[in-house]
């Protein structure tokens, strides 16, 4: 039995006793779909889970009437998770299928679904998680990075979303809905500060702006001091620092049937890139060199990252009665520079001892996005709700202009440039879709979608100038795609607890481009990616509603997957197709009033993921590392049957909160989460070395509220085992590794009113 076959157990086991409870369920009096409420229980009276409204298909629906795997993160529990500053990717493991990483720091989070993700670091790479901001896709990977505040829910689909969200989502969508504006006075304040200078500021005001407007303003400020010394040039606390500033306002108008809805944000940072650990794995083990520290580097190199993004949109909708008729217009733009000791180490040591931090060869680069803008457009008409019959259709319409410039440094000539290339990429898209809900009988309901898409790309390497010597002037990529995507869904209500639901869908990703050309002399380029899912799910309410319980199971299977080759002894990454992928497993999602102080909360999944391509091979390291699979004549590996990098077999997440009320309106509390994975591949080929082992996270708040909830103070902890992970590894040139945060203890006060 392995190590991680304890928590295996506990997450079937868990899911064993769930579906035990789906049973009572279906005997159950008929409640709606719920979520838990933070005021303080009483004991005497009743106490149910409330109800949660989704749009995940661009309508008002409740939860569990929505035929998708889905699931709803909470204000509470967003809260809880980012209470240490963390950035979205607090997001991994807190949803059934769902992971996340990066090389990038807090910019650039990379999103997995059911196993489907994409491993590219270019600044225009494309993911096949697409996250979605206020109705507005965020295309970018810089821009998917927006801090999460004032945020009314999050809201996480699973499996192809062809037909609503179209291009770039064959394995979800991540969707964020802030709080809007209403004609009520209402906000919040929140401060903490915890260990290593790290400090929160969060606060929101919204209410009536006189007449028929309403407003709201909400902010973030977040700092942590340097934390990381490097130990090679002396400094104390010189990397691991940031200042990350968010804002967003919003302006709404609504009467007599029609409703406008603008909002403005923009988002600052300034801090450490990645900070890169060379020589942090040990040949033939995944697990650190012996002596490592987590704040001590031995750097030659320089770091620091700086973004500015902005954008705005208007909503406008007009209620005709029987139908509606919606417009979504968008704007969004960025610019970053993110520079950072890629090799992690020293060229030169300054005594024997600093041996074991030396690199082949230093690499000093830095990624810059001159200008990313972005502009968006939706039109949908659809029906008011109906009994029997609902449906809606639109268009959709997007642009991208976007620069992208790449530096390589020479850190032993005083960091000279010594390469560059600089890239310019335009991408055009239209759709139209359609959609249809029908009752068929009184329990039994089908669902149908239909999307056309039309996607061309024009990327061009505008100058070039090789740190391995000369290079082409330029180079240019044109590629296009149309294709339909659909789903089709059938929902039986076996009784007013119990939904079951079969479910076919499939999407697709555009053609993609990659200009990483400092060391090559050609684009990288990878054909449409296409997925066909097959989805059979469970939603049931029971207990006199203080039980939820969701569960499902999926197969699919992709064709030309996207994927990329990075790195290895050549030092060219790259975009590649794999003829075909399989995936299968299961998810579950409960939430519970265990008594009516007691609320739990749960999820799980089991990911498989196989590569099905005999002949794709890829290079492999350049650092020395022991590869497991069979290498070709060229000494590449074959990577047929693989998993899929960044794709954890099993995912668990576990929130516990226990109230005890004190007085008239206060309450002690007792809070606790925890997420897990399994492990790991980092890159598409096996190695002994670059694969992350299973990771158990966890944190806890206790505290006291008061005015039935408006008021509290809390004492925190994340990371609270304070455990040393490797997130990430590059494998070019030593056996460099990411490596997670410590653990961070803070102070917390929060006002509503």
């Amino acid at each position: 039995m392995t190590a991680a076959s304890p928590t295996r157990f506990a997450v079937l086991a868990l899911s064993i006793a769930s579906a035990l409870a789906m049973g009572a369920a279906s005997s159950a009096h008929a409640q709606d779909a719920t979520a838990p409420q933070n005021a303080p229980a009483k004991n005497s009276k009743p106490v149910e889970l409330a109800t949660v409204n989704v749009t995940a298909e661009k309508r008002v629906e409740n939860l569990q009437k929505v035929p998708v795997s889905m699931s709803v993160l909470t204000p509470e529990q967003l809260n809880n998770y980012g209470q240490s500053g963390d950035t979205v990717l607090q997001l991994a493991g807190r949803a059934p299928s769902v992971y996340a990483e990066t090389s990038y720091g807090r910019e650039f989070p990379r999103f997995y679904i059911r196993g489907l993700g994409n491993s590219d670091f270019d600044l225009n790479a494309s993911q096949p998680v697409s996250m979605v901001y206020d109705d507005i896709v965020q295309e970018n990977p810089i821009l998917k990075g927006f801090p999460l505040f004032d945020l009314q829910q999050v809201e996480v689909l699973r499996g192809p979303q062809g037909t609503m969200f179209g291009r770039n989502s064959p394995a979800g969508v991540i969707k964020f809905d802030s709080v809007k504006p209403s004609q009520d006075t209402s906000g919040y304040a929140r401060v903490s500060y915890g260990t290593k200078g790290t400090a929160n500021a969060e606060a929101a005001l919204g209410g009536s702006l006189g007449g028929h407007w309403s407003g709201r303003v909400s902010a973030l400020a977040q700092h942590r001091d340097g934390w990381i010394d490097n130990a090679y040039t002396g400094e104390k606390d010189a990397l691991g620092g940031y200042n990350d500033r968010a804002i967003r306002l919003q302006a709404m108008y609504d009467n007599d049937g029609f409703n406008a809805l603008l909002n403005a944000h923009a988002r600052w940072l300034d801090g450490s890139a990645m900070v890169n650990r060379a020589n942090a794995i040990p040949l033939g083990s995944d697990s650190f060199v012996p002596g490592f520290q987590r704040d001590t580097v031995y750097q030659d190199g320089r770091n620091r990252q700086h973004l500015f993004s902005w954008g705005s949109n208007a909503h406008l909708t007009w209620n005709f009665g029987d139908y509606t008729f919606t417009s979504i217009t968008g704007f969004e733009k960025a610019t970053t520079y993110s520079l950072g000791d890629v090799d992690g180490g020293i060229a030169i040591p300054l005594n024997p001892s600093q041996d074991k931090y030396v690199t082949p060869f230093p690499s000093e680069t830095a990624d810059a996005l001159p200008h990313d803008n972005q502009i968006t457009q939706e039109f949908r008409l659809a029906s008011n709700p109906q009994d029997q019959l609902n449906w809606q259709v639109g268009t959709y319409y997007f642009y991208e202009d976007i620069a992208i410039a790449n530096y390589d440094y020479a850190t032993l000539n005083n960091h000279a440039m010594d390469g560059y290339a600089v890239q310019s990429q335009t991408t055009r898209a239209w759709a139209g879709f359609g959609s249809v809900d029908y009752r068929l009988t009184d329990s039994f309901d089908v669902r149908a979608g239909a999307r056309y898409s039309h996607d061309s790309r024009d990327f061009h390497v505008d100058r070039i100038l090789s740190p391995i010597g000369g290079g082409p002037l330029s180079l240019s990529a044109n590629p296009h795609d149309a294709r339909w995507s659909g789903d089709l869904t059938g929902t039986w209500t076996l009784n007013p607890n119990v939904n079951v639901y079969g479910r076919i869908a499939n999407g697709f990703r555009a053609p993609s481009v990659q200009g990483r050309v400092l060391f090559a002399d050609f684009i990288s380029q990878a054909k449409p990616e296409t997925i066909t899912s097959y989805e059979l799910g469970v939603k049931t309410t029971g207990m006199d509603n203080r039980l939820r319980f969701n569960a499902d199971v999926y197969n699919y299977i992709m064709h030309n997957e996207q994927l990329t080759a990075v790195g290895g002894d050549i030092n060219v990454t790259r975009l590649i197709n794999a003829k075909k992928t399989e995936g299968y497993g299961a998810e579950f999602d409960l939430e519970a009033y265990v008594t009516p102080n007691f609320i739990l909360t749960a999820g799980g999944s089991y990911n498989h993921t196989e590569l099905k391509d005999p002949t794709l091979a890829v290079a492999v390291c350049g650092s020395g590392c022991t590869v497991t699979d069979p290498l070709n004549a060229q000494g590449n590996a074959l990577v047929d049957g693989n998993p899929l990098p960044n794709a954890p077999k099993w995912i668990g997440n576990l929130t516990a909160r226990y109230g005890i009320p004190y007085g008239e309106s206060g309450e002690f509390f007792f809070y606790t989460d925890w997420s897990y994975r399994s492990d790991v591949n980092f890159f598409l080929y096996q190695s002994e070395e670059f694969r992350g082992k299973p990771m158990l996270e966890g944190g806890v708040r206790v505290g006291y509220n008061w005015d039935f909830g408006k008021r509290e103070i809390a004492l925190y902890g994340r990371n609270i085992t304070n455990k040393q992970y490797i997130t990430g590894a590059i494998d070019f040139n030593n056996r460099t590794a990411f490596v997670n945060d410590p653990r961070i203890l803070g102070v917390e006060f929060r006002a509503d009113f």
